[in-house]
Protein backbone atom coordinates (compact mmCIF):
# COMPACT_ATOMS: atom_id res chain seq x y z
CA UNK A 1 0.00 0.00 0.00
CA UNK A 2 2.77 2.34 0.74
CA UNK A 3 4.57 1.49 -2.41
CA UNK A 4 1.65 2.39 -4.14
CA UNK A 5 0.59 5.69 -3.01
CA UNK A 6 4.57 6.33 -3.76
CA UNK A 7 4.35 5.94 -7.15
CA UNK A 8 0.90 7.21 -7.35
CA UNK A 9 3.09 10.60 -5.84
CA UNK A 10 5.93 10.14 -8.17
CA UNK A 11 3.26 9.66 -11.44
CA UNK A 12 1.13 13.10 -9.47
CA UNK A 13 4.72 14.90 -9.41
CA UNK A 14 5.66 14.45 -13.01
CA UNK A 15 2.30 15.73 -13.84
CA UNK A 16 2.78 18.84 -12.35
CA UNK A 17 6.15 19.09 -13.80
CA UNK A 18 4.73 18.75 -17.29
CA UNK A 19 1.89 20.80 -16.71
CA UNK A 20 4.64 23.89 -16.01
CA UNK A 21 6.58 22.74 -18.55
CA UNK A 22 3.32 23.22 -20.75
CA UNK A 23 2.73 26.10 -19.84
CA UNK A 24 5.97 27.76 -20.40
CA UNK A 25 5.92 26.53 -24.19
CA UNK A 26 2.05 27.91 -24.11
CA UNK A 27 3.29 31.15 -23.20
CA UNK A 28 6.35 31.13 -25.69
CA UNK A 29 3.57 30.26 -28.50
CA UNK A 30 1.28 33.37 -27.24
CA UNK A 31 4.37 35.68 -27.04
CA UNK A 32 5.55 34.46 -31.02
CA UNK A 33 1.61 35.48 -31.66
CA UNK A 34 1.54 38.89 -30.00
CA UNK A 35 4.45 39.74 -31.71
CA UNK A 36 2.73 38.71 -35.01
CA UNK A 37 -0.21 40.64 -34.45
CA UNK A 38 1.89 43.25 -33.44
CA UNK A 39 4.15 43.63 -36.40
CA UNK A 40 0.89 42.72 -38.89
CA UNK A 41 -0.53 46.14 -37.20
CA UNK A 42 2.37 48.33 -37.95
CA UNK A 43 2.03 46.75 -41.33
CA UNK A 44 -2.01 47.25 -41.59
CA UNK A 45 -1.19 50.58 -40.05
CA UNK A 46 1.32 51.72 -42.51
CA UNK A 47 -0.16 50.33 -45.82
CA UNK A 48 -3.30 52.47 -44.62
CA UNK A 49 -1.45 55.45 -43.86
CA UNK A 50 0.65 55.46 -47.21
CA UNK A 51 -3.10 54.69 -49.05
CA UNK A 52 -5.08 57.45 -47.56
CA UNK A 53 -2.02 59.88 -48.74
CA UNK A 54 -2.24 58.78 -52.39
CA UNK A 55 -6.67 59.12 -52.32
CA UNK A 56 -5.79 62.51 -50.96
CA UNK A 57 -3.20 63.01 -53.56
CA UNK A 58 -5.37 61.55 -56.36
CA UNK A 59 -8.14 64.66 -55.39
CA UNK A 60 -5.92 67.79 -55.08
CA UNK A 61 -4.56 66.04 -58.66
CA UNK A 62 -8.45 66.08 -60.32
CA UNK A 63 -9.37 69.05 -58.35
CA UNK A 64 -6.42 70.99 -60.06
CA UNK A 65 -7.07 69.82 -63.45
CA UNK A 66 -8.82 73.29 -64.88
CA UNK A 67 -12.06 73.15 -62.97
CA UNK A 68 -13.36 76.54 -62.83
CA UNK A 69 -16.25 76.30 -59.74
CA UNK A 70 -14.89 77.17 -56.72
CA UNK A 71 -16.88 74.77 -54.96
CA UNK A 72 -15.86 71.95 -57.43
CA UNK A 73 -13.83 70.28 -54.07
CA UNK A 74 -16.72 70.11 -51.79
CA UNK A 75 -19.21 68.46 -55.18
CA UNK A 76 -16.17 65.89 -55.81
CA UNK A 77 -15.56 64.72 -52.28
CA UNK A 78 -19.32 64.65 -51.52
CA UNK A 79 -19.96 62.63 -55.14
CA UNK A 80 -16.18 60.65 -53.95
CA UNK A 81 -17.85 59.78 -50.82
CA UNK A 82 -21.56 58.20 -51.87
CA UNK A 83 -19.25 56.26 -54.07
CA UNK A 84 -17.12 54.56 -52.49
CA UNK A 85 -19.67 53.94 -49.60
CA UNK A 86 -21.73 52.06 -51.86
CA UNK A 87 -19.33 50.02 -53.25
CA UNK A 88 -16.82 49.39 -50.24
CA UNK A 89 -19.42 49.81 -47.56
CA UNK A 90 -18.09 51.55 -44.20
CA UNK A 91 -15.29 54.11 -43.58
CA UNK A 92 -15.26 56.53 -46.31
CA UNK A 93 -17.42 59.51 -45.04
CA UNK A 94 -17.17 63.60 -46.17
CA UNK A 95 -15.05 63.95 -43.09
CA UNK A 96 -12.56 61.14 -43.62
CA UNK A 97 -12.38 61.94 -47.31
CA UNK A 98 -11.71 65.42 -46.08
CA UNK A 99 -8.57 64.37 -43.66
CA UNK A 100 -7.31 62.31 -46.86
CA UNK A 101 -7.09 65.41 -48.78
CA UNK A 102 -6.01 67.43 -45.73
CA UNK A 103 -3.32 65.05 -45.50
CA UNK A 104 -1.37 64.98 -48.72
CA UNK A 105 -1.76 69.04 -48.84
CA UNK A 106 0.17 68.95 -44.87
CA UNK A 107 2.59 66.80 -46.45
CA UNK A 108 2.77 67.15 -50.19
CA UNK A 109 6.03 65.14 -50.19
CA UNK A 110 5.22 62.38 -48.50
CA UNK A 111 7.54 61.03 -45.29
CA UNK A 112 11.06 61.22 -46.38
CA UNK A 113 11.52 64.00 -44.42
CA UNK A 114 10.72 61.66 -41.33
CA UNK A 115 11.77 58.43 -42.59
CA UNK A 116 15.87 60.14 -42.73
CA UNK A 117 15.39 60.86 -39.17
CA UNK A 118 12.87 58.22 -37.39
CA UNK A 119 12.99 55.02 -36.94
CA UNK A 120 9.66 53.85 -35.41
CA UNK A 121 7.18 56.15 -38.18
CA UNK A 122 5.00 53.14 -38.31
CA UNK A 123 4.38 53.45 -34.89
CA UNK A 124 1.93 56.37 -35.72
CA UNK A 125 -1.49 55.58 -36.33
CA UNK A 126 -3.79 57.43 -38.96
CA UNK A 127 -5.32 58.83 -35.80
CA UNK A 128 -2.18 60.47 -34.76
CA UNK A 129 -1.47 61.95 -38.29
CA UNK A 130 -5.19 63.60 -38.07
CA UNK A 131 -3.90 65.44 -34.99
CA UNK A 132 -0.95 66.71 -36.36
CA UNK A 133 -1.89 67.34 -40.06
CA UNK A 134 -3.74 70.39 -38.66
CA UNK A 135 -1.05 72.20 -37.06
CA UNK A 136 0.28 74.87 -39.36
CA UNK A 137 3.84 75.71 -38.52
CA UNK A 138 6.44 72.76 -39.85
CA UNK A 139 8.56 73.00 -36.78
CA UNK A 140 5.71 72.46 -34.56
CA UNK A 141 4.57 69.22 -36.46
CA UNK A 142 8.00 67.73 -36.37
CA UNK A 143 8.58 67.70 -32.96
CA UNK A 144 5.19 66.02 -32.01
CA UNK A 145 6.06 63.35 -34.80
CA UNK A 146 9.35 62.94 -33.13
CA UNK A 147 7.86 62.87 -29.67
CA UNK A 148 5.70 60.39 -30.71
CA UNK A 149 7.94 57.58 -31.66
CA UNK A 150 10.35 58.65 -28.81
CA UNK A 151 8.28 58.94 -25.81
CA UNK A 152 5.12 56.39 -27.47
CA UNK A 153 2.59 59.23 -26.45
CA UNK A 154 -0.85 57.58 -27.69
CA UNK A 155 -3.33 60.21 -29.60
CA UNK A 156 -5.21 61.10 -25.97
CA UNK A 157 -1.90 62.41 -24.75
CA UNK A 158 -1.03 63.99 -28.38
CA UNK A 159 -4.44 65.83 -28.54
CA UNK A 160 -3.95 67.08 -25.09
CA UNK A 161 -0.41 68.28 -25.39
CA UNK A 162 -1.13 70.11 -29.28
CA UNK A 163 -4.33 71.61 -27.27
CA UNK A 164 -2.16 73.04 -24.62
CA UNK A 165 0.50 74.29 -26.59
CA UNK A 166 3.18 72.21 -25.19
CA UNK A 167 6.07 73.03 -28.12
CA UNK A 168 5.04 76.65 -27.95
CA UNK A 169 5.81 76.51 -23.76
CA UNK A 170 8.78 74.76 -24.52
CA UNK A 171 10.05 77.54 -27.39
CA UNK A 172 9.41 80.23 -25.60
CA UNK A 173 11.89 79.34 -22.70
CA UNK A 174 14.92 78.57 -24.22
CA UNK A 175 16.46 81.39 -23.73
CA UNK A 176 16.52 80.36 -20.13
CA UNK A 177 17.29 76.63 -20.60
CA UNK A 178 20.50 75.19 -18.41
CA UNK A 179 23.47 74.04 -20.47
CA UNK A 180 24.32 70.39 -18.60
CA UNK A 181 28.06 69.13 -19.51
CA UNK A 182 28.42 65.72 -20.70
CA UNK A 183 31.97 64.90 -21.07
CA UNK A 184 33.59 67.42 -23.19
CA UNK A 185 30.72 68.60 -25.06
CA UNK A 186 27.89 70.84 -23.62
CA UNK A 187 24.64 70.09 -24.55
CA UNK A 188 21.26 71.96 -24.10
CA UNK A 189 18.46 70.35 -22.59
CA UNK A 190 15.13 72.35 -23.43
CA UNK A 191 12.83 70.81 -20.90
CA UNK A 192 11.38 74.44 -19.19
CA UNK A 193 7.77 75.49 -19.87
CA UNK A 194 5.60 78.55 -19.01
CA UNK A 195 3.03 78.07 -18.08
CA UNK A 196 2.85 74.38 -16.78
CA UNK A 197 -0.81 73.23 -17.56
CA UNK A 198 -2.22 71.57 -14.63
CA UNK A 199 -5.88 71.14 -16.07
CA UNK A 200 -5.70 66.80 -15.21
CA UNK A 201 -5.68 68.12 -11.30
CA UNK A 202 -9.28 68.98 -11.24
CA UNK A 203 -8.90 71.88 -8.99
CA UNK A 204 -9.90 75.34 -8.57
CA UNK A 205 -8.23 78.29 -10.43
CA UNK A 206 -7.66 79.55 -7.59
CA UNK A 207 -5.70 78.18 -4.75
CA UNK A 208 -4.63 80.38 -2.92
CA UNK A 209 -3.32 79.55 0.57
CA UNK A 210 -3.65 75.42 -0.16
CA UNK A 211 -0.40 74.52 -1.37
CA UNK A 212 -0.69 70.97 0.47
CA UNK A 213 -3.86 70.63 -1.26
CA UNK A 214 -2.23 71.05 -4.37
CA UNK A 215 0.60 68.83 -3.77
CA UNK A 216 -1.63 66.37 -2.73
CA UNK A 217 -3.28 66.42 -6.02
CA UNK A 218 -0.18 65.95 -8.04
CA UNK A 219 0.81 62.94 -6.35
CA UNK A 220 -2.71 61.62 -6.97
CA UNK A 221 -1.78 62.64 -10.81
CA UNK A 222 1.63 61.69 -10.70
CA UNK A 223 1.91 59.84 -13.97
CA UNK A 224 0.18 62.77 -15.89
CA UNK A 225 2.27 65.21 -13.90
CA UNK A 226 5.34 63.68 -15.31
CA UNK A 227 4.17 63.89 -18.99
CA UNK A 228 3.78 67.56 -18.67
CA UNK A 229 7.39 68.05 -16.96
CA UNK A 230 8.78 66.15 -20.10
CA UNK A 231 11.20 63.92 -20.93
CA UNK A 232 14.21 61.86 -18.34
CA UNK A 233 11.56 62.72 -14.75
CA UNK A 234 11.56 59.95 -12.50
CA UNK A 235 9.72 60.99 -8.91
CA UNK A 236 12.09 60.44 -5.69
CA UNK A 237 10.61 62.12 -2.42
CA UNK A 238 7.66 64.24 -1.17
CA UNK A 239 8.20 66.79 1.50
CA UNK A 240 11.90 65.48 1.37
CA UNK A 241 14.04 66.53 4.60
CA UNK A 242 17.31 68.25 4.51
CA UNK A 243 19.08 69.16 8.03
CA UNK A 244 21.25 71.12 8.95
CA UNK A 245 22.78 71.24 12.58
CA UNK A 246 20.32 73.56 13.89
CA UNK A 247 17.08 73.63 11.48
CA UNK A 248 14.85 71.13 9.57
CA UNK A 249 13.74 72.40 5.71
CA UNK A 250 11.17 70.27 4.10
CA UNK A 251 11.15 70.18 0.31
CA UNK A 252 7.40 69.79 -1.61
CA UNK A 253 8.63 67.46 -4.44
CA UNK A 254 11.69 65.87 -5.65
CA UNK A 255 12.52 64.27 -8.60
CA UNK A 256 15.45 63.35 -10.72
CA UNK A 257 16.32 63.58 -14.45
CA UNK A 258 18.41 60.91 -16.15
CA UNK A 259 18.96 62.95 -19.22
CA UNK A 260 19.85 66.13 -17.13
CA UNK A 261 22.28 64.01 -14.68
CA UNK A 262 20.35 65.92 -12.34
CA UNK A 263 18.07 66.48 -9.14
CA UNK A 264 14.79 68.92 -9.95
CA UNK A 265 13.23 70.75 -6.83
CA UNK A 266 9.91 71.60 -7.18
CA UNK A 267 8.39 74.45 -4.77
CA UNK A 268 5.28 74.86 -5.18
CA UNK A 269 3.70 78.64 -4.62
CA UNK A 270 -0.16 79.10 -4.95
CA UNK A 271 0.36 82.97 -4.72
CA UNK A 272 2.05 85.56 -6.93
CA UNK A 273 6.15 85.08 -6.96
CA UNK A 274 8.19 86.93 -3.97
CA UNK A 275 11.53 87.66 -3.42
CA UNK A 276 11.20 85.59 -0.38
CA UNK A 277 10.55 82.41 -2.99
CA UNK A 278 13.71 83.17 -4.98
CA UNK A 279 15.30 83.25 -1.59
CA UNK A 280 14.07 80.07 -0.64
CA UNK A 281 14.39 78.25 -3.07
CA UNK A 282 18.27 79.03 -3.55
CA UNK A 283 19.07 78.16 -0.27
CA UNK A 284 16.99 75.26 -1.11
CA UNK A 285 19.37 73.87 -4.25
CA UNK A 286 22.34 74.97 -2.49
CA UNK A 287 21.71 72.98 0.33
CA UNK A 288 20.72 70.14 -1.39
CA UNK A 289 24.07 70.36 -3.74
CA UNK A 290 25.77 69.92 -0.32
CA UNK A 291 23.89 67.70 1.14
CA UNK A 292 22.21 65.04 -1.16
CA UNK A 293 24.19 65.38 -4.29
CA UNK A 294 25.87 62.27 -5.84
CA UNK A 295 29.24 62.84 -7.12
CA UNK A 296 28.27 62.23 -10.93
CA UNK A 297 25.18 64.34 -10.72
CA UNK A 298 25.06 67.46 -12.22
CA UNK A 299 24.31 70.69 -10.27
CA UNK A 300 20.78 70.43 -8.65
CA UNK A 301 18.14 72.25 -10.61
CA UNK A 302 14.98 74.35 -8.41
CA UNK A 303 11.97 75.05 -10.21
CA UNK A 304 9.03 77.50 -8.69
CA UNK A 305 6.17 77.03 -9.98
CA UNK A 306 3.73 79.54 -8.81
CA UNK A 307 0.53 81.03 -9.49
CA UNK A 308 1.57 84.43 -11.01
CA UNK A 309 5.01 86.25 -11.96
CA UNK A 310 5.75 89.65 -10.64
CA UNK A 311 8.37 90.09 -13.18
CA UNK A 312 10.53 92.82 -11.14
CA UNK A 313 10.95 90.07 -8.88
CA UNK A 314 12.42 88.36 -12.04
CA UNK A 315 14.30 90.60 -13.87
CA UNK A 316 16.20 92.27 -10.76
CA UNK A 317 16.94 88.62 -8.45
CA UNK A 318 18.88 85.58 -9.02
CA UNK A 319 16.60 83.99 -11.59
CA UNK A 320 17.62 86.57 -14.15
CA UNK A 321 20.97 84.36 -14.42
CA UNK A 322 20.70 81.73 -12.56
CA UNK A 323 21.43 78.83 -14.67
CA UNK A 324 19.68 76.48 -11.69
CA UNK A 325 16.76 78.23 -10.07
CA UNK A 326 13.76 79.17 -12.56
CA UNK A 327 10.84 80.24 -11.98
CA UNK A 328 7.12 79.42 -13.75
CA UNK A 329 3.67 79.75 -13.91
CA UNK A 330 1.09 76.99 -13.79
CA UNK A 331 -2.77 76.80 -14.86
CA UNK A 332 -5.06 74.71 -13.27
CA UNK A 333 -7.69 75.01 -16.30
CA UNK A 334 -6.49 74.79 -20.49
CA UNK A 335 -6.22 77.88 -21.36
CA UNK A 336 -8.05 79.29 -24.55
CA UNK A 337 -5.56 79.70 -27.74
CA UNK A 338 -5.94 83.20 -27.30
CA UNK A 339 -5.28 83.14 -23.78
CA UNK A 340 -2.08 80.62 -24.54
CA UNK A 341 -1.07 83.08 -27.15
CA UNK A 342 -0.77 85.74 -24.47
CA UNK A 343 0.72 84.28 -22.32
CA UNK A 344 3.23 82.72 -24.27
CA UNK A 345 4.41 86.16 -25.54
CA UNK A 346 4.79 87.58 -22.40
CA UNK A 347 7.00 85.07 -21.41
CA UNK A 348 9.28 85.89 -24.68
CA UNK A 349 9.06 89.49 -23.67
CA UNK A 350 10.85 88.94 -20.13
Amino acid sequence: MKLKTASSFIKKADKVAIAKQDKQFFAEIAAILNKARQMAYKAVNTVMVQTNWQIGKRIVEYEQKGKARADYGDYLIVNLSRYLSNTLGKGFSEANIRNFRQFYLAFPNGFEFARCRLANLENISWSHWCAIMRIEDDAERNYYIKEITEQNWNVKVLERNIRSGYYRRLLSTQKNTPAITSGKKEKSFDFIKDPYVLEFLDVPEDMVGKETELETAIINNLQRFLLELGKGFSFVERQLRISTETSHFYLDLVFYNYLLKCFVIIDLKTSKLSPRDVGQMELYVRMFDALKRGQDDNPTLGIILCAEKDETVVRYSVLNESKQIFASKYKTILPTEKQLAAMIEKTRHH
